[in-house]
Order: structure tokens, then sequence, then C-alpha cells
């Protein structure tokens, strides 16, 4: 089974970026955004000169729980820069949600609660709210998460959506907000 399908099997439809959108994100903007896999992970992600964002990580079900995407972290965490990525919220009737929260917990990673994140899906149509998780070797603020991740929005996920899919996403404010009392 080849990148695309494995990811396009794993994350729901609303979360999935087009094949051609992948594409040319890794061919041209192949200075910042990686992809790197094997036979039982698949992991895109944007190296930005203060931060990752890791758009997409895969484990195959017969490598979980045997240390790979431990690994896989480690190997990011070594540059020293704060990792940001997007989770669904927990849901309790699909228990992936929950081992998901608890993995990225046992690496480090904080729930960002201050940071609103809801964007339509060009896929479905519908409003789709998921959480930002963040790893900081130097404790990064929440305001700082947030400018990253508007950049994050901005350059990888936007890019070149009308072209890609005849429409733009929603303005970066209206997706990202930032909860002044949470902070």
């Amino acid at each position: 089974m080849m990148w695309y399908e494995k990811l396009n099997q794993y994350f729901p439809i609303e979360e999935m970026k087009s094949k051609e959108h992948i594409k040319l994100l890794l061919s041209e903007k192949g200075d910042i955004y990686h992809k790197d896999e094997g036979p039982f992970h698949v992991i895109l992600y944007a190296e930005l000169k203060d931060f990752i964002f890791i758009d997409y990580l895969y484990v195959s079900k017969e490598a979980r729980g045997k240390g790979l995407g431990h690994q896989l972290l480690n190997k990011l965490k070594e540059k020293e820069k704060p990792i940001i990525l997007e989770v669904e919220p927990i849901d309790y009737k699909d228990t992936d949600t929950q081992k998901r929260m608890r993995f990225y917990a046992r690496e480090g990673f904080e729930h960002a609660q201050s940071i609103g994140y809801e964007r339509r899906s060009l896929a479905t149509n519908e409003i789709n709210a998921l959480e930002i998780l963040y790893w900081s070797p130097t404790h990064e603020s929440e305001e700082s998460i947030l400018e990253k991740m508007k950049k994050t929005y901005e350059e990888i996920h936007t890019y070149k959506d009308l072209h890609l899919y005849g429409e733009s996403y929603q303005d970066v404010d209206e997706v990202l907000t930032l909860d002044e009392e949470d902070i």
C-alpha cells in the first residue's frame, strides 16, 4: 500500500489534504515540507526556522506499542525546536482518540488550552474542531504556539487552495483563536 493510501485509510476525510496538495508541498516547498516513510510508518512534517509542524503521523497497527512513534518523535525533538500538531478531540466512543492523546502526553506534549481551532472542511463542508498539542524544549507560551500555527495554516494548509480545491479555506483569524481567559 502506498503512503497516501495508508494516510487516507487512517485519517478522517475532513483532515486529509488531497494527494495533489501533498505532492505540491513536497515538490514546491521541499525545503520545509518533508516525508519520512518506512514499512510501518509515514510522517509528513514542515520544518521551519523556529518550529516543526507534524502534518500527519501514521504508525501501522502491527507496529503500535513497539516504540516506533517514540523513535520518530525523538528524531524531531533532537532538533531542539517546538513541535506542534493537530489531533481530533477525544471521542469516548473511539478508543483511538484516547490512545493518541495518552501517547502524546507520555511523549511530553502539552494541550494548548487557550487556542481554539475550527475550520470548514472543503471535502465535507462541515466545521471540524481540532485540538493543538505541542512540545517545547523552552516552555514556549501558547501565544507563541498560536503564531506558529497561524504560519502553518497559511503556508501549508491553505497552500494553493483555490487552485487545488476550487475554493479558498477560511481566513486564518476565523480558524485560529486565542481565549485570553485560559492563558
